[in-house]
């Protein structure tokens, strides 16, 4: 499986998990430590999507 389709799939299963427990948006708080805390982990993935 590439990497872009597991981003897919891990994005997909974050929107299921918003819509059954919407009182904790999971998304949203994970792309709240992306903005703030910038972690490598991030930047590499990025890298690998877009070949750079």
């Amino acid at each position: 499986m590439s990497k872009r389709t597991q981003v897919l799939v891990a994005l997909i299963a974050l929107c299921l998990v918003d819509a059954v427990i919407p009182l904790l948006p999971i998304a949203g708080i994970l792309l709240i430590y992306v903005v703030l805390e910038r972690p490598p982990w991030f930047l590499d993935l990025v890298r690998q999507l877009y070949g750079t």
